[in-house]
C-alpha cells in the first residue's frame, strides 16, 4: 500500500499537469463532490486520497480522450469518427 506522502505526490503531480496544460480543466478541481467534506472534521487518511487521486485521474482521463475526440472530428469534419 502506498503512503500518505506517495498518493500526495500523485496528486500533485496530476494537478500541475491539469494547470500547465488545460487550465480550463482547473475549474472543476474545487467542484470535485470528494473535495466537499459532509463531516465537519474530514479525516485525511490513506483510503480518501486513494480515493481522490482516482477521482481526480478519471476526470482528468476523461476531459483529454473527450478533447481528442473533439479534435478529430474538427480535423475530419464529418462530426463524428
Amino acid at each position: 500500500m502506498e503512503t500518505e506522502k506517495e498518493i500526495n505526490e500523485k496528486i500533485l503531480k496530476v494537478t500541475m499537469v491539469i494547470q500547465e496544460n488545460y487550465p480550463e480543466l482547473s475549474k472543476y478541481l474545487n467542484e470535485m463532490p470528494i473535495t466537499i467534506p459532509i463531516d465537519s472534521r474530514p479525516e485525511v487518511n490513506v483510503q480518501n486520497l486513494q480515493k481522490y487521486y482516482e477521482t481526480l485521474v478519471g476526470l482528468f482521463r476523461n476531459y483529454v480522450a473527450e478533447h481528442q475526440l473533439n479534435y478529430i472530428n474538427q480535423r475530419s469534419g464529418t462530426g463524428h469518427l
